[in-house]
């Protein structure tokens, strides 16, 4: 009971810090393309209180332990952008949103490089080293649920924002303003889906798989 209530406080630490990095990267991104509104509000920051939502945060995790889905996630607050400012608009929203999932797939990245040294050079043969460990794979498993969450292309999901580089004008003001409740259905079923559940564990073992070759 002890070794799961650790995994479990493990795996919110991770998802918290992994939606963090995730914001603070369209943060630095709008900066970069022009838009310092992220950026005045504090948004290129690492500190989780700045990112924290009440209902994406706190409430939805809570609701989906409640409910024992297959897949937990959290969702951070929006990142403020301010589009007048933006240096070419319709390229530099895809940027964006773009910035937040590769994030991801970068801490992704740095985790297998660190579990691979560590199997490598048997750097740490202790439970401390297994610990470790662990820590590195649930970050692995972690940051590839949300890149594939976030790709969905259903707003306000970031890869609904990336697909709106071809799209018409016309178009992508209608898409971007979609029910939010379409959004929220769509969320409650990828947790609760097994077949989704499923496939998300086949390309985690897909790329674990790759990895750690």
């Amino acid at each position: 009971m002890l070794g799961f209530v650790c995994v479990a406080l493990l795996y919110v630490i991770v998802l918290f810090f992994s939606t963090v990095v995730h914001e603070a990267a369209h943060a630095y991104i709008a900066y970069l393309r022009g838009d310092d509104t992220a950026k005045n509000a504090g948004r290129i920051s690492l500190n989780p209180m700045l990112h924290l939502d009440p209902f994406g945060s706190v409430l939805l995790p809570f609701i989906l332990c409640i409910l024992k889905t297959p897949i937990i996630f959290a969702l951070a607050k929006p990142v403020p952008i301010n589009y007048r400012k933006l240096k070419s608009p319709k390229i530099d929203i895809s940027l964006i949103a773009a910035a937040g999932p590769i994030a991801n797939i970068l801490l992704c990245a740095l985790s297998v490089l660190i579990i691979n040294i560590i199997r490598t050079f048997n750097i740490f043969k202790s439970n401390f080293g297994s610990t470790i460990e662990l820590f590195l794979y649930v970050m692995f498993t972690v940051n590839i649920v949300l890149v594939i969450i976030n790709l969905i292309p259903i707003p306000p999901l970031d890869g609904s924002k990336i697909v709106t580089c071809v799209l018409p004008k016309k178009i992508t003001m209608r898409y971007l303003n979609l029910n939010p409740y379409i959004y929220l259905t769509v969320l409650f079923l990828i947790a609760s889906s097994k077949i989704i559940s499923r496939f998300m564990l086949h390309i985690l073992l897909l790329c674990g798989n790759f990895f750690y070759k």
